[in-house]
């Protein structure tokens, strides 16, 4: 096993515009099987966690949107209430096995977007292969919201915003967004 020194990870969620090549719009490369349990894993994850967590309406992250272009996703337990699960799910090297023929339009948007909303049509249910962060290999099936945020999620690690798909595009201010929740 090799040992990569930790660097700095970055902790904010970035914009489509932030950076010059920003990884928003790189396609993602695998987690290798010797950063499993890694220090710079770790930390790539824990910032993860950190930055989903600042935002209350966010449901989901991919290590793209802080700047790190890792095949990497997690979902916060916001996303899936119903299970009581207190962490959020982690997926690495996460890949689409199995898709519904049935799809639906829902309302969409983006953390790296921000207050850009519209509609996309995805699949309604989805099965992924992925593994932990200790390198164990699993599969999730999900229909609904679940199902929807692996789409967008998987997506992101290949370079692609809903914005690229969505239509019936539109602009809102924060305050309205805050508003609209209540």
């Amino acid at each position: 096993m090799t040992t990569k020194k930790v660097q700095k990870v970055p902790t904010s969620i970035i914009q489509i515009d932030d950076v010059p090549d920003n990884p928003l719009r790189a396609i993602a490369r695998e987690v290798t099987e010797d950063e499993y349990n890694s220090p710079y894993l770790s930390e790539v994850l824990k910032n993860m966690h950190k930055a989903l967590a600042r935002e209350k309406d966010g449901v989901a992250l991919a290590a793209p949107q802080i700047g790190v272009s890792l095949r990497i996703f997690v979902v916060s337990p916001n996303a899936y209430p119903e299970t009581a699960k207190s962490k959020p799910l982690v997926f690495i090297n996460p890949k689409i096995i199995k898709a519904s023929k049935k799809t639906a339009v829902m309302q969409e948007g983006c953390l790296s977007v921000r207050w850009i909303y519209g509609k996309t049509k995805r699949v309604i249910s989805a099965t992924i292969e992925s593994y932990d962060e200790n390198g164990k290999k699993f599969t999730y099936g999900a229909s609904g919201l679940i199902a929807h945020i692996f789409q967008h999620e998987i997506d992101h690690l290949d370079g692609i915003l809903f914005v690229d798909h969505g239509f019936d595009l539109e602009e809102f201010t924060e305050e309205e967004v805050r508003n609209a929740a209540k």
